[in-house]
């Protein structure tokens, strides 16, 4: 008898949402089989923190998974939110050709005054979205409908759930090690092989690439799996991370049927064919959170109600 398909599920962005999370982590324990729940592969796609109001808790249930879920596997994948944070921490590693962390300012350097970047202690030797995270947005900039939380990454609430103003340099030392180690230790991609998906033509096994944007389809797959999986912190802006239209679709080298692309960051919910984005919340208070579970693609939200 043929082996069941492992389970595999995939979070979209929680953005400090802590009870959205726990709502939706009992949801998918009742909805799955115990066997399935616990040896799921369960991936996260990354942008923990931000505009909810409880990223220190959200973190704090993250770690605690292993331990509490020891035959689950889990995949935190970083967000341009989580990048942002580790930037701001100055956890990111060094750039791999041997540039400094502050070239990356030049690119955007025009936007600087307006978006108020960071100018405290550490600015010097921090990546550009790490200054952009911790500054604090001008009143101005503000003018086209959308209602910044602090700086332009709406961080003010992440800096409030350690208990420190928005833009102060004491978040360096308000965030345990046990979150430090967390944010060093995202992956930018994740690659899974031999994963099952319910598709027109039936059950089909394929490759999984999950990253929080998506892959731009201008560039080469292998060129931009390369960039991810060696976390390179000489680029300014990661379109993998960070991108909207060049990463919204399936990169046409990977248009063969036998690869899903799965990634959050967009704040819709998308299960194309092969290509899955889950971010139906956005970070925002009146959408719900939601999963996809593989094989079936059943998506599960905090609001469901399931009866007993």
């Amino acid at each position: 008898m043929a082996t069941k398909p492992r389970t595999v599920i995939c979070i979209g962005d929680i953005h400090g949402h802590i009870s959205k999370l726990n709502k939706l982590w009992l949801n998918l324990q009742s909805v799955l089989t115990p066997s399935e729940f616990t040896t799921a592969l369960v991936i996260f796609l990354g942008d923990y923190c931000d505009r909810g109001p409880e990223t220190r808790k959200v973190i704090d249930f993250l770690i605690s998974l292993p331990e509490k879920h020891p035959e689950q596997r889990h995949v935190f994948l970083a967000g341009n939110h989580d990048f942002a944070f580790a930037g701001f921490m100055g956890l990111l590693p060094r750039p791999l050709d041997g540039s400094k962390l502050k070239d990356t300012w030049n690119e955007f350097e025009a936007n600087e005054e307006r978006e108020g970047w960071y100018k405290g202690p550490g600015f010097e030797d921090m990546h550009v979205q790490g200054r952009r995270w911790g500054g604090k947005i001008r009143d101005r900039f503000a003018t086209v409908g959308v209602e910044y939380i602090g700086s332009i990454y709406d961080a003010g609430t992440t800096f409030e759930s350690y208990g420190v103003p928005h833009g102060s340099s004491d978040l360096m030392e308000a965030v345990p090690e046990s979150h430090k180690k967390f944010l060093t230790n995202m992956v930018w991609v994740h690659e899974e092989e031999d994963v099952f998906v319910e598709t027109e033509d039936g059950l089909k096994q394929c490759k999984l690439i999950a990253v929080h944007a998506g892959l731009d389809k201008w560039k080469s797959v292998n060129h931009q799996l390369k960039l991810l999986r060696d976390k390179d912190t000489s680029i300014s802006k990661i379109q993998p991370l960070s991108g909207r239209k060049d990463v919204w679709n399936m990169p046409q080298e990977l248009d063969d049927k036998h690869t899903v692309v799965v990634s959050g960051h967009h704040g819709k919910l998308h299960v194309d064919g092969l290509r899955l984005i889950i971010d139906e919340s956005g970070g925002y208070d009146y959408n719900p959170l939601a999963a996809i579970i593989l094989p079936s693609k059943k998506i599960i939200r905090d609001t469901d109600i399931f009866s007993n």
